[in-house]
C-alpha cells in the first residue's frame, strides 16, 4: 500500500490527511463533550444524542434562510446567530426530555438506552415530516469560504479553521463549568453521594435538569458545525453516535482529556486511512484497534481518580 509512494508523497499526504481531519476531529469532539457530560458524568446512555445534534443543523439552516431572505444586510453574521439558537433550543429540549422521562429512569441503564432510542426514532420522524427525507445545505457567508495555503499541496479550509477554534472555545467553556462553576462542584457532588448532596441543600433534580440540558445543548452546538462539512438529514445523527460513544469510552468516561485525545486520535486515524483505502475499511480497522486497547484497558485511555 505504501510502496507506491516515495517518502515526501507520504509526507504530504499524511500532512494534507491530518489537517482534513481536523474538521472531523472537532465534530467528534463537540459530539463527545456533550456525551461525556450526559453518559460520563450522569450515567444515561443517550442514543439520541445525534439527533439533538441534527435539531442544531435544522436550527442553523432556518436560521440560514431567514437571514438570506429577510436581513439580507446581516447574513455575514447569521452564524453566531444560529450558534446561540441551536444552544439554546437543543438545551430547552433536552431539559424538557429530563423532566418528562430520563428523571424515572436513573439507575437503570437497559431502559434508559430503550427509551433513548425510541425517543430518537420519533425525532427523526418529526424532522421527516417538517423537512423532508431529502437532504439541506446552509449557505455559508464569503468570510467562511476559501482556504489557507501552508504549502503548495496543503490548503486548510476556512471554515474548517472555524470549527475548530470553535472547538477549542466549547472545550475550555466544558471545563470551566464541570470544574470551577458551582454547578460542577454540585453535579460531582451528586454523582458521588446524591443522599449526602440533597441533605446539604443541593437541589439534586435542578441539577440533572441544567447537566442533561448542557449536553444536549452542545449537542446543538455540534449540529451548528456539522453544517460546514455536510448535508444535515433526518437519520445523520445516526452516522455519528456509534463515533461519538467510542470517543467518551476509548478517552475513558468522565474525563476530559480523555475525550479529547480520543476524538483526536480517532479522527485521524479515519482521516489518513481513508486516503489509502475505502471509508467502511477505515471505521473497521478504527473500531478493531480500539475494542483491542479497551480489552487491555478496560476504563479506557484515562480514568477518573476518585478520592475517598
Amino acid at each position: 500500500m505504501f510502496s507506491d509512494y516515495s517518502f515526501e508523497d507520504l509526507a504530504s499526504i499524511f500532512a494534507m490527511q491530518g489537517f482534513a481531519g481536523l474538521s472531523l476531529f472537532s465534530v467528534f469532539l463537540l459530539m463527545a463533550l456533550g456525551l461525556a457530560i450526559i453518559f460520563g458524568q450522569m450515567g444515561v446512555i443517550n442514543m439520541a444524542h445525534g439527533e439533538f445534534m441534527i435539531l442544531g443543523a435544522y436550527t442553523t439552516y432556518l436560521t440560514s434562510h431567514f437571514f438570506e431572505n429577510y436581513l439580507p444586510s446581516l447574513f455575514p453574521i447569521y452564524f453566531f446567530v444560529a450558534l446561540i439558537l441551536s444552544f439554546i433550543f437543543t438545551g430547552l429540549l433536552g431539559a424538557l426530555i429530563e423532566y418528562l422521562m430520563i428523571r424515572h429512569l436513573y439507575s437503570r441503564p437497559l431502559d434508559t438506552l430503550l427509551a433513548t432510542w425510541g425517543l430518537s426514532l420519533i425525532l427523526q420522524q418529526t424532522y421527516r415530516s417538517i423537512f423532508g427525507a431529502r437532504e439541506v445545505g446552509v449557505t455559508l457567508p464569503d468570510w467562511l469560504m476559501g482556504s489557507v495555503n501552508l504549502t503548495d499541496s496543503i490548503e486548510i479550509p476556512i471554515n474548517g479553521l472555524f470549527v475548530l477554534c470553535l472547538t477549542i472555545f466549547v472545550t475550555f467553556s466544558v471545563w470551566y463549568i464541570m470544574y470551577r462553576s458551582k454547578l460542577g462542584r454540585q453535579l460531582r457532588a451528586v454523582i458521588l453521594n446524591r443522599p449526602m448532596a440533597g441533605a446539604v441543600g443541593i437541589n439534586t433534580g435542578l441539577v440533572d435538569r441544567l447537566t442533561f440540558g448542557l449536553g444536549c445543548g452542545i449537542a446543538g452546538v455540534a449540529g451548528c458545525a456539522f453544517t460546514m462539512i455536510g448535508s444535515t438529514g433526518p437519520t445523520a445523527g445516526q452516522l455519528y453516535i456509534v463515533d461519538t460513544f467510542l470517543v467518551v469510552v476509548f478517552g475513558g468516561a468522565g474525563t476530559l482529556i480523555g475525550t479529547i485525545a480520543s476524538a483526536f486520535g480517532i479522527a485521524q486515524a479515519q482521516s489518513v486511512m481513508e486516503f489509502f483505502m475505502s471509508g467502511s475499511m477505515a471505521k473497521v480497522l478504527t473500531l478493531l484497534f480500539v475494542v483491542g486497547i479497551l480489552m487491555i484497558r478496560p476504563q479506557g485511555l484515562f480514568s477518573v481518580k476518585v478520592r475517598h
